[in-house]
Parts: C-alpha cells; structure tokens; sequence
C-alpha cells in the first residue's frame, strides 16, 4: 500500500479528540494522512471542524453538503465514498445504528482496497470485539477486518478483571458483580440530560446490563468462560463514570498485593482521590483534549479486601479515553500488524500513574 490513509467518520465526542491524536502523532504513527467526515454543516461546529483542518486533517462530506459548508467558509476535499476508497483504515464514530447501516451500504463495497473498519461500542455485531490489552493474542491478519471497539466502561471493567483475577489464572475469578454508575451526559453535549439520579433495567437475564455482556464475549475470544453481572444508572452529572466492583477469587491475595497488581499495569492509574470533579480536572489540565487515556482511575481509599479473597472497590471510567486508546491500537495493528505494539508506545507520555 502506498499511502496509508485513515479516515474518521463523525466529530462527536470520540471523533473529535481521535482526529486531534492521530493529527498530533501521525508522524510516529507512520500515517500519512488523516481525512475526517462531517455531515451537517453547522456554523456551531465551524470552529471545531476549522481547528481540525489546521491540524493537516482533510475533510470529506456528502455530495449534496459540499455547497453547505462552502457558504459557512469551509474547504470540502473529497466526497465521503471517495475518502472511503481512498482510506486504508476507516474508523466510524457515528451514533448508534449508523456504523452497521454504513457497514451495510458502504464498507463491504470497499473491503478489497481497505485494510480494516473499526466502529465503536455500541455498535454491537459489527466484528471481532477488542479492548487495548484484553484480546489483542486473538486478532488474525488477513481475517479480522471489521472490529467492533467495546465501551468505556467496558474496558474498565474488564482491565480491573484482568489484572487482579486472570493474572493468577483463567480459572480464579468465581464471579465479578459491578454497578456502573454512569454520567448523564458528555460535557460537550447538551441533550438528554436527566433532572435525577436514574435506575437502569437489566435487559439480559444472564448478564444484567450490556457492560457485562460485552465483557464476557471480549474474553471469550481468548476462549475465557468468565461469571460476570453488571448493573447500571445514571447520576444527573456530567463528570465520570463510576464504576464499583466486587471480585470473588478462588486464591486468597491481600491488599499489598492487589495494589502492586494495578501499579504493575500501565493502563490503570491510581488515586487518593474520591471526588469525580477532581478526577475529571486532572484529566481537563493534564490530559490530551482534555482526556485521560488510561482505561481505569482506581481510587485506592476505596479498596476493601473481605475473608482475603473479596475484593470491592470504586474506579473512574476516563470519558472515552480508554476507547481512544483502543482505537489507535487497533488502527496501528491494520497498518503494521508486526510492530505495533512499537508504534503505539509514542502515546506513553499521556498515560498517568498517579490522578
């Protein structure tokens, strides 16, 4: 492949900070070039879409929106299906729905010509489901094109999973119940929006919430048969999800050694920090786009160990950082499926110890 093209479908709130990443770091990353796609032409987004335009990345729309966004001042390049064909990787970030309807009506007219297409979490069934550092032994060049990247808090769910049961092996968690405590909304959005804390239904009568669902279909690549129920709600805030965890484990640890589990593991960051506010403005100062890319924020005033194998404990979900994370990996892996791991490591400076 010649130029090793990727492109983004949608500016929302993984879309934007993902094209800023790959704009700041396309040169360690051994891309090319970045092409985004908007749809609606919106003098509200102008700016965002002209700040991504000055970071080298090139915009794409539909054939019928390239007079729109010429009459609020902004260059269109190419064509969405053209910037489709052109792409070696196509990363979508629409809303729900729209990935497998894209799938459907774009993406498997391309599959000759472009290495892979990767949709975000709640795109269920779009492929392979892959989380940074969970299932990355599973992936197969050559088979696995479409790959469905899991939620945030998925991720975190299955990081504090990993790293203190699966790492004394595949058969030490008897159970993980969790209860994901979630914000209402993302900062930068201004819908839906709820005036109280809101209870969530547990649709799956195995699983409880899709959270859990997803994380034991993520470890079931690896053939993992992992006992797993979550729960869910939202609080009328705009900070972090929350995640509370309880593990089961089949061999007793102690809480030294739960803690020197999660400093072992670049992806978690620790803190003795127990406000979401606090939290969230480390990421907003410190963070890339204002985001932690770490897939969990342990707060270790919250660890309790009971009868030496109970572990139960609160996390924050950084917002979408994790998936962030998830989605360059896997990109770099189309790309350069034999040194990726190499490549990705440009990232490391934003990936935090201590919040």
């Amino acid at each position: 492949m010649s130029r090793r093209i990727v492109h983004v479908i949608g500016t929302g709130t993984i879309g934007e900070p993902l094209i800023g990443l790959l704009c700041n770091f396309k040169d360690e990353l051994g891309i090319d070039e970045i092409t985004f796609n908007k749809y609606t032409p919106l003098t509200t987004d102008r700016s965002k879409v002209s700040n991504l335009l000055k970071r080298g990345a090139r915009l794409s729309t539909n054939a019928d929106k390239i007079d729109g966004f010429n009459d609020i001042g902004i260059k269109v390049e190419f064509v969405s299906e053209e910037a489709i064909d052109r792409a070696s990787v196509v990363i979508d970030c629409t809303p729900t729905g729209f990935g497998h309807k894209n799938k459907k009506d774009y993406y498997e007219k391309h599959l000759e010509n472009t290495l892979g297409f990767i949709a975000q979490g709640s795109e269920f069934g779009f492929g392979k489901m892959y989380a940074r550092g969970i299932n990355d032994s599973t992936l197969e060049s050559g088979i696995d094109q479409f790959i469905q990247v899991v939620s945030c808090n998925t991720h975190n769910l299955s990081t504090i999973v990993k790293t203190i049961a699966l790492s004394e092996g595949n058969d030490n968690l008897i159970e993980g119940r969790f209860n994901l405590i979630r914000r209402a909304n993302d900062l930068s959005q201004t819908s839906k929006f709820i005036p109280s804390p809101q209870i969530g239904r547990h649709d799956d009568d195995v699983f409880g919430t899709h959270h859990a669902r997803d994380a034991h279909l993520l470890f079931d690549t690896m053939d993992i048969k992992l006992d797993l129920f979550s729960s869910a709600m939202k609080l009328n805030t705009q900070y972090m999800h929350i995640q509370h965890f309880y593990l089961k484990l089949k061999r007793k640890t102690n809480i030294q050694s739960v803690l020197a589990k999660f400093e072992a593991n670049d992806r978690i960051a620790l803190t003795d920090k127990i406000n979401s506010n606090e939290v969230f403005s480390f990421g907003r100062d410190h963070g890339h786009f204002g985001r932690i890319l770490n897939q969990s924020v342990v707060s270790v005033p919250s660890l309790n160990l009971r009868n030496g194998n109970e572990l139960t404990g609160f996390c924050f979900t950084p917002q979408d950082g994790n998936s962030l994370l998830s989605s360059i990996a896997i990109t770099e892996w189309f790309l350069y499926p034999h040194s990726y791991e190499d490549k990705i490591q440009c990232l490391k400076p934003l990936f935090f110890d201590e919040v």
